[in-house]
This record gives C-alpha cells, structure tokens and sequence, in this order.
C-alpha cells in the first residue's frame, strides 16, 4: 500500500469525524436557539418544600459571573406556590443576601440527582425572623403573588444568589420550580458550527474517498476475480470446481486452511497481538462505509461497480476475514495476518468475490434494507449475544449471553488449550457460520447482485463431486478447510 494514500485515509477519517461532531453540536445549538419560551432553553418544573423561613441557592455554586460582555444571555427563573401561600422569588448579590438571612433558620440548596430527581438540601438554623422580602430593595429582580411567578435577569458580573420565600416571610415554602437559560451567541455560534463543520466534513470524505481509490488501484485483482472474469472462473492453472446439476457457485468464495500443530495457549493473548490491526481496520472500515455509499450512487445511475473501490473493499473484507481467521472467530492459525489488502497465496485464509460486469440499477435501493433481512436475521442469530432484563424492584438488570459463534469458538479453544487438538468438524461448523455472514456481507454491500443461498456450507466431503477437487482448486474454490497436509475439501 502506498504510503500517501493511507495517510490520505487517515486523515480523511479523522477530518470527517471532526467535521460530523462539528456539525452535530451546531445543528443541536440551532434547535436549542429555536426553541419556544423566547429563545429561552427550560428545564421541566420540580417541586420543593422546605420547613424553613427561605430556600436558597448553594453557596458553592452561587452564580458568580465575571467580565460579562453586554448582551450575552439571560436567566429565567419561574415559581408557583404549591400551598395556599403567595410566593416570592428574588435573584440578589450574594452578600445582601447573607446580611438579609443573618440569624435566620432557612435552607441551603446543596444538589440534584436527576433521575431519580432527588434535592439534596443543608439546614443553617437560626432564631431570627425576616423581614417579607417585597419591602427589601437590594433585589436585582423578583416577583411576587399568587399563581406563577417568574423572573428574567440579564447575566452581569458579580457573585448572586437566588431566593425563594413566601411573600409573607412565613415558614414553610413549598414551591415548583422552574429555570431556564438564554445565550445570545448561541444563534451566530450554532450557525458556524454548522458551517464549519460541513466543509471540514467534505474535505474528509473526499480525501476518504480518494485514498481508498488509490488504494484500490494499488491492489492488484485476485485470480478469477478481476473484472472481466466469468463468475466463477477459476484461477489461471487451477483445475474447474465441479458442481452438481442445477447447482449455482456463488462469486464470493472463503477459503480457511486449518493448521496443524496450533499453540495450546497462544489463543489466550491473540487479543492483544490483534491490536495493531483493529487500529488499521477502524480507519479501513470507515473508508469502506464511505465508498460503499459512492458506490451505490455509481450503481444507481450507471449500473457499474467502480473497479477501483470494488478493490479497496473487497480488500477490506480480505484482511478483515484474515484477522478473524486468526483470532475469535475461527482461531484456525497462529501465523500472524499480513498487512494487506491483496489476496495472499501462502496464508490459509483467503477471500475473493467475482467483478461484476452489470449491476442492477434498481436493486441498489433495496438490497440491504429489505432482500437481506431474512439472511439478517439469521445472522443475527449467529453473531449476536443474547439480552434477557429483569426488574428487582429498583432497576432494570440486563444479562448477556455469548453469541452462537463465540460459544463454539470458546468450546474449540478450551478443547485445543487441553487436549492440543482442533476438532474439524467444530472447525467446519465455524467455518460454514463465518462464510454464511460474509456472503450476506457481499450482498449487502452491493458486490454482487445474485442471492446469497441459504445454505450452511461447513467443508468436508459432502458429494463425491467435491471430493474428486484437486489440491490446486482451493484459490478458486467457494470454501477450503482441510488441515495442512490433509485431504483437501470444497463447498460451493
């Protein structure tokens, strides 16, 4: 791979992420600034109820403001008595506010949970009684009366607390309490966000685009799978797959070659040796996301796959499959995966998918979403883990369950870690679930246009036809999983 078009990648990756984080937050700063309540962001009414004289605002956390520039926001604050009392509320420098409660039993507000809302509140006790706090002239703004009362204050320098009595100064303030805030950049903020956003979102996506086509000329086609290759042509050399009456290969074939002598232990680890790839493979799997979306629009009004991307992501699922053959989802070899996107002669892992010379301009549209889903599903039920909740009268509590997949891949390594053997036929099982999942990977990705058979394809000599397969046939093969320097077996 040349080295400029995987930088390229990489930094069209990182670009369009930037660029999609970006442009999310702008496009949450418009629907927040165009919310209702003049442009005022408000939180759900809750109530509180205190014994005491006042509830205050925590001193911790007091609305201490400095070097405000003109204009910049607002507050706005609501009450309603929830007691046949009028209500007060009050918003004042933190200082008057202590002189005006000195000696006074009010309570603190100290914090909120959420969810579950729950006020968290401290007592400051005292034996004096306040004055009503209508006749204090030290407020910045306040409102008093029946019914709901509310403030808007602009944000100023300065330390400031709010209070919320009852218009009397009578104990016992039960109130429901609403806030709300008002930013003025927040419009011309939610706008550039967006702006920017978009554009660094474009320039990444292109260079996304252009270093996966780089990379895909770069990757020279695999034997029987360059374009202008018959579907399910075999290699230059390689002898021809035999197929019973009727029967159909499909044009993307998983080959795996079980090795002999498999570490009993090296399994345990493999985790962290696969690092170095799943890194690389994030950043492939992005361009693939990417190029697969400008390939179904080349498909849609041309009818053709690019052949420069059909590489770049054929290549994808080529080391993706390598990685996996090596790790968890068949750990059928220790030789390490190479980094490449070519098809490997020497390594027992392998996948190649046919060119195809027309697509259909209007299955493009239906492929993934709607033809796939029953084979969806059963992947689904190979690959996912199984979530089952209960209520224990608190909270909801979830258990997972491994998928179908792991769990057999789980069984064969604890097999291998004792006995130092890899069962074939578990292996031919895990091989059979893994070429189901990337011949519905082939389709859904609009590779191909023929149906992926519902057919469960494990390896082994299942007709004589198969079996008759000469050792030079794998490569062309749809699945080869025969132990090194073992009988050769092929599932179309």
């Amino acid at each position: 791979m040349k080295p400029g078009f995987v930088i390229m990648l990489i930094f069209g990756a990182i670009l369009s992420l930037l660029g999609f984080s970006l442009a999310i937050a702008g496009a949450t700063a418009a629907v927040v600034n165009a919310q209702d309540d003049d442009g005022y962001l408000t939180s759900p009414a809750r109530s509180f109820s205190v014994q005491t004289y006042a509830l205050t605002s925590p001193r911790m956390g007091s609305i201490e403001i400095q070097d405000v520039p003109a204009e910049i926001g607002g507050v706005r604050l609501r009450a309603a008595s929830t007691s046949a009392v009028d209500v007060f509320i009050g918003i004042a420098p933190q200082a008057d506010v202590d002189r005006y409660l000195a000696g006074v039993n009010h309570t603190e507000l100290r914090n909120l949970d959420i969810s579950p809302f729950r006020a968290v509140y401290r007592d400051i006790p005292g034996s004096g009684t306040p004055e009503a706090p209508g006749d204090q002239d030290f407020w910045a703004s306040s409102a008093e009366g029946s019914g709901t009362q509310q403030i808007d204050w602009d944000l100023t320098s300065g330390r400031w607390a709010v209070v919320v009595m009852n218009a009397d100064a009578s104990p016992g303030v039960s109130v429901a309490l609403q806030a709300g805030v008002r930013f003025a950049f927040l419009g011309p903020l939610a706008v550039g966000l967006l702006l920017v956003g978009l554009l660094i979102l474009l320039t990444g996506l292109v260079l996304t685009v252009f270093g996966a086509i780089g990379l895909g000329r770069g990757t020279p086609p695999a034997p029987g799978a360059a374009p202008g290759t018959p579907v399910g042509a075999s290699a230059p050399g390689a002898a021809a797959v035999p197929t019973a009456p009727g029967e159909r290969i499909f044009p993307a074939r998983l080959t795996g070659t079980l090795d002999e002598g498999l570490s009993r232990w090296l399994w345990l680890v493999k985790w962290i040796l696969i690092f170095p790839h799943v890194v690389v493979l994030l950043f492939l799997w992005f361009g693939f996301f990417v190029t697969t979306i400008v390939a179904g629009f080349a498909i849609l009004f041309t009818g053709r796959y690019p052949t420069a991307i059909f590489q770049f992501n054929v290549g994808v699922l080529r080391w993706s499959w390598r990685v996996s053959f090596y790790a968890y989802s068949a750990l059928g070899t220790d030789r390490y995966p190479p980094f490449s996107l070519t098809s490997s002669a020497d390594y027992p892992a392998d996948l190649q998918v046919d060119y195809p010379q027309r697509l259909s301009h209007g299955l493009v549209l239906v492929k993934w979403w709607l033809l796939a889903i029953p084979h969806l599903v059963i992947v689904a039920a190979f690959t996912g883990s199984a979530t089952t909740w209960r209520y224990d009268g608190d909270d909801w509590i979830s258990n997972t369950a491994p998928s179908l997949i792991g769990v057999l891949v789980l069984v064969a390594a604890v097999i291998l870690l004792f006995t130092g053997r890899y069962r074939r036929s578990l292996f031919d099982l895990i091989l059979g679930i893994n070429r189901w999942i990337f011949r519905v990977t082939v389709y859904t990705a609009l590779f191909r246009d023929e149906y992926p058979p519902f057919r469960l394809d494990q390896g082994g000599g299942d007709t004589p036809a198969r079996a008759q397969i000469t050792p030079a046939a794998p490569a062309a093969s749809d699945a080869s999983v025969a132990p090194a320097g073992g009988p050769p077996s092929s599932m179309p």
